[in-house]
């Protein structure tokens, strides 16, 4: 239990910070805080709990590491049951704080959803989407797999590598999805912000889902590790 408590702790923290800056500082920080908020909380949960759990922190990253032969089935579902859990709450208690904001409102303002199409960041279409998704989780967990791995150089070095890749790929595509690689993280704010978010969600849940798959069958055949 002490580990999915974990991954609940890490997932919160990752929503809350990542998701709590684009809607309450987005405007004075820019994408590039955004990115470095969201890659810094996982940073520092890679520290603050990695010693427990590993800090997953992510479905997609659960799905890789189960794959990859490095985790059981049990606690394959704590782990999703955690992240999943800790995403809501993160966003639940970012709208409990977002909502003292004057004139603030979910429909208008958001909670950090992800989402492609008219209306959202650069409008870019469901194709860009899902190849944006699938490769950038796809590279994310290979680069978990790869910097946890017992023949990487120091593994204490891993949560800075994870978080800096983490940065990257949201410089890279804030505009296209607004980021997720992540079901938990993105799950959360649809369920608050709802209509069209919640109806856009499926791609954030089953596409990052499958790169995580890929990626831990890679390591699993070999084809990626010694």
């Amino acid at each position: 239990m002490k580990k999915y408590l974990a991954e609940f702790v890490g997932t919160f923290t990752l929503v809350l910070f990542g998701c709590g800056t684009a809607v309450v500082a987005g405007k004075e920080v820019g994408h590039m805080g955004i990115a470095f908020a969201f890659g810094l909380a996982l940073l520092g949960m890679a520290y603050g709990i990695g010693p427990v759990s590993g800090c997953h922190i992510n479905p997609a990253v659960s799905l890789g590491v189960y794959t990859a032969g490095r985790m059981s089935a049990g606690d394959l579902v704590g782990y999703i049951v955690g992240q999943v859990l800790g995403g809501i709450a993160g966003a639940g208690v970012l709208l409990v704080i977002a909502s003292g904001m004057p004139g603030y409102s979910t429909a208008v303002n958001g909670l950090g959803q992800n989402g492609w199409g008219p209306g959202y960041m650069g409008e870019y279409n469901v194709s860009s989407a899902i190849v944006f998704e699938f490769v950038a989780t796809l590279l994310f967990v290979i680069v978990i797999l790869g910097s946890t791995h017992h023949a990487a150089p120091t593994t204490q070095l891993a949560g800075v590598g994870i978080g800096l890749t983490l940065v990257a790929i949201h410089l890279f595509g804030i505009h296209i999805t607004g980021v997720s690689v992540n079901p938990a993280r993105s799950l959360g704010p649809a369920l608050f912000v709802g209509g069209h978010a919640l109806a856009q969600v499926w791609l954030f849940l089953v596409v990052p889902s499958v790169a995580g798959i890929v990626s831990g069958i890679l390591y699993r055949a070999k084809l990626l590790a010694d």
